[in-house]
């Protein structure tokens, strides 16, 4: 008996889901599959990445002979182009046809395009598929000004694929008058507006763009209020349309405002033929997510294998990484009161707004926004859909208990087995539970290998885990804190091992103890550690690509995309002569200046190309980088001590200043502050510092693992009355013990919080030596005091970093016009973007 025959019209995700999803169920269908694009059905979730190095194959769904193992016959570059419903045959553009008895429309959807005169101008893209990458990486190498229409998800991925191909002067244009306006409220729009501006984007809100303006080449937008916006190429992305026509032509039944009509099981108004993805309109909705078209390419396989399953709507709740910031949403995350209570955390300063809906009672949470920081989204989705009644006080469930962060995997073991973690792929926790204790699965890979949980969006990988640990943690196995998935160690680990074998690069450590091509955790977690190790130059040896921005330029990016400039003023203290050198050099740059609270002096509002030449400057003039943008020692402030105040035991200020230049340039899992007072009246602070040091009559306490900020936290007492030689050895043997151990970006208050024993058991290390390390701890800690070399002088004197300090590669001497500044009492300030 000859086998059904079913053909799937498109090649993407989704048709290629549903070929694996059938494949894993039976064998009895003959399928053959047409793609329109000249690649293989590849992961559109992650497409700007391939700005970022990923090739069309890193990209790919499915190896090269994949298709031929499991028995599909794939057409690439070959649509079909003619539907005859009576004769049941289809015709490609190639001139085949083929009859069948089952198909499948996963056509998905194509980038709508707005109706705007001169649309047709050359610099003018759409942001779809590899071949419209392509596009724009060539036609970005001459563009200085770019602008992205569309302030959605794809709009925003857009723009950071402009950042990343090096046009730092974009623009989004929204129509809304917000922000990803599916997803977030305005309250959460205004927060990501002001993150996004930070980053140099100018935002543009409210606007119709009513003509792109250039004589055949894009140079500028002109909106419905006369305004306009200096454009050398523009990316469309202002939503998706369904790719139907092809349905349409044959007369099946598409929505009014586009989309096939299917219905609970993905049928169509021919009964021979399904639609599943973005093309298929379901109870008038068309979903544009990955996701549901995973949970409908398994309802239609499953019902073709003579199941029974429907479809009945889908969660749109949804977890992403926009330009390197969190956002995401939950649940009913629109409702508001009367009709639920509010609770909303909002933190300025750090770019974080996070609000939660609950039912009237107390009882359910509803939804929720979150944005800068999404650790949470798991456990509340769950909770949401779950309907797990909350806690007495739900305001811990973003906040964390008392203020602080709730441990890893609190909160699973109340999830029911049927909870869905993984959406994309319809893995419940008891599917995941199960792969640890019956099929032995004992890292993430391979619980992605069994279940496929986390391959499709990846959003649940961080309660993939979660569930993982809590899993073999309740068998009595033991854990192992891997850094990423392209890493099977953890952060102390791969501090060991690249000392042993004495790797000086992050191409060198991925090549001897890692995988793949690395990833955004690894990369400055790896750059960090041999920052740590061998206190070389950062942007030495290929390591300049893998650091946070900040370390990148070696200054603090700014908001408008200026700079700052901060040199290291040991103590506090400064000759008359450097204060009117830094007087200088803030008047011949038009610097705004500043006395922080760690007793420095902050230049503020440097263009790129003027760093190399303030500092040459300013270390002609004796000073040094103040490492404002590492993570390594900031300051160590002090009060006059016994030079001039009354009250003082010790000599504070020249304490400050040996500790200061011992620790200077030492990079670290975090930033670290320290301070001196030269008596108990502590006008230094020193017990809000990551170690500070009170005088005594009899010489020195030292107190450890103290920080300000949003949760401030008082250092502990660690040793009394000790001379100035031991204190040091004590730091000394805290520093390294806390580099070698500490989580990555784990301040010192954190990795205590964290310890077992606490305070107790860090005395036993660092004062009595339990562990059997401070001579060693010693000796590294010397080699990297030995080895300190100030970075900006090395930046000045070496013509191929200095190099990098260019705006524009080919006008080295030209500043970036877009950087505009205003008044401020006397002063300047970066002014708000706004459109000539």
């Amino acid at each position: 008996m000859k086998e059904p025959q079913i053909i799937v019209i498109g090649n993407g995700m989704v048709g290629y889901k549903f070929c694996e999803k059938l494949r894993s169920k039976t064998a009895s269908f003959n399928v053959i599959v047409f793609g329109e694009e000249p690649r293989r059905a590849y992961d559109r979730v992650h497409l700007s990445e391939y700005f970022n190095g990923k090739t069309a194959e890193d990209l790919s769904l499915s190896t090269a002979n994949w298709y031929q193992e499991q028995h599909i016959t794939l057409y690439l570059n070959n649509p079909i182009v003619k539907i005859d419903r009576e004769q049941q045959k289809v015709y490609t553009g190639n001139g085949l046809d083929y009859a069948y008895d089952i198909l499948v429309f996963a056509t998905g959807s194509g980038a709508f395009v707005p109706n705007i005169p001169g649309i047709e101008k050359e610099g003018v893209f759409v942001y779809r598929t590899i071949e419209d990458l392509d596009l724009i990486s060539d036609y970005a190498k001459k563009a200085k000004t770019a602008s992205v229409i569309g302030g959605g998800l794809l709009g925003l991925e857009a723009a950071k694929a402009l950042i990343d191909l090096g046009i730092d002067k974009t623009s989004i244009i929204e129509f809304a008058p917000r922000l990803m306006p599916r997803q977030i409220d305005a309250a959460g729009s205004d927060m990501l507006k002001s993150k996004l501006a930070d980053l140099g984007l100018q935002i543009h809100l409210n606007k119709n763009t009513s003509s792109i303006e250039g004589d055949g080449r894009i140079t500028s937008l002109k909106f419905s209020d006369d305004t306009h916006l200096e454009a050398d190429m523009l990316v469309i992305s202002a939503g998706i349309k369904p790719r139907d026509e092809l349905a349409k032509a044959c007369g099946i039944e598409v929505g009014p405002r586009g989309g096939i009509v299917v219905n609970e099981k993905m049928q169509t108004n021919d009964p021979a033929v399904f639609a599943i993805g973005e093309c298929a309109l379901y109870d008038g909705m068309i979903y544009g997510l990955i996701a549901p078209g995973y949970e409908m390419a398994e309802v239609l396989a499953a019902n073709l294998c003579a199941g029974d399953k429907t479809f009945t709507g889908f969660d749109m709740s949804t977890k992403l990484k926009l330009i390197g910031i969190d956002v995401a949403s939950f649940g009913d995350n629109f409702i508001t009161e009367p009709d639920c209570r509010t609770i909303i955390f909002e933190n300025k300063h750090k770019g974080i707004y996070k609000r939660i809906n609950i039912s009237n009672d107390g009882q359910y949470l509803l939804g929720g926004i979150l944005i800068g920081d999404a650790t949470a989204y798991n456990l509340l989705l769950q909770t949401s859909n779950n309907k797990i009644v909350l806690p007495e006080d739900p305001e811990e469930l973003i906040l964390g208990s008392r203020g602080g962060s709730e441990p890893a995997g609190a909160g699973i073991t109340g999830l029911p087995d049927s909870a869905l973690i993984c959406s994309c792929e319809g893995v419940s926790k008891g599917d995941i539970c199960s792969a640890v204790t019956e099929d032995g699965c004992e890292n993430v890979d391979d619980i992605k290998k069994r279940t496929k949980a986390g391959t499709g969006c990846g959003g649940c990988i961080p309660m993939v885990k979660d569930l993982m640990n809590y899993t073999l943690k309740s068998q009595g196995k033991y854990i192992k804190n891997v850094i990423c998935e392209h890493f099977n160690y953890s952060r102390q680990e791969l501090f060991d091992l690249i000392h042993i074998h004495e790797l000086k690069s992050y191409d060198e450590v991925l090549n001897a103890l890692g995988k793949n091509d690395g990833c955004e955790v690894c990369k400055p977690l790896v750059s960090s550690l041999l920052a740590s190790l061998w206190n070389e130059m950062i942007l030495k040896k290929g390591n300049d690509v893998a650091q946070d921005s900040n370390d990148r330029f070696l200054a603090n990016i700014q908001k408008g995309g200026s700079y700052s400039v901060v040199p290291r003023v040991p103590g506090g203290e400064i000759t008359p002569e450097k204060l009117i050198v830094i007087g200088e050099v803030a008047k011949k740059y038009n610097l705004y200046t500043k006395i922080t609270g760690g007793q420095r002096i902050d230049l503020f509002g440097a263009h790129l190309n003027d760093l190399p030449i303030i500092w040459e400057e300013l270390i002609a003039a004796g000073f040094e980088s103040g490492h404002a943008y590492g993570k390594g020692l900031r300051t160590v402030k002090s009060c006059v001590g016994s030079t001039w105040c009354r009250f003082g035991l010790h000599d504070s200020v020249s304490f400050a200043i040996q500790i200061e230049e011992r620790y200077r340039g030492i990079r670290a899992p975090h930033k670290f502050k320290s301070a001196v007072s030269g008596c108990i009246r502590e006008c230094a602070e020193a017990q809000s510092k990551d170690f500070g040091i009170i005088a005594t009559e009899k010489g020195w306490n030292l107190y450890v693992c103290g920080n300000g900020g949003s949760k401030p936290q008082h250092a502990l007492l660690l040793a009394t009355d000790l001379d100035s030689e031991t204190c040091i050895k004590y730091i000394d043997r805290f520093l390294m013990f806390y580099i070698r151990t500490a989580d990555p970006l784990t301040r010192t208050a954190t990795w205590l919080n964290k310890m077992e024993g606490g305070i107790d058991y860090l005395r036993n290390v660092i004062v009595n030596d339990s562990l059997g390390m401070a001579e060693q701890w010693e000796s590294e800690i010397e080699k990297l005091i030995s080895s300190y070399k100030c970075e900006w002088k090395e930046a000045v004197e070496n013509p191929a970093i200095r190099k990098r300090f260019s705006h524009f590669v080919n006008a080295p001497e030209e500043k970036d016009p877009s950087i505009e500044f205003v008044e401020m009492r006397g002063q300047k300030r970066t002014a708000e973007w706004k459109i000539v």
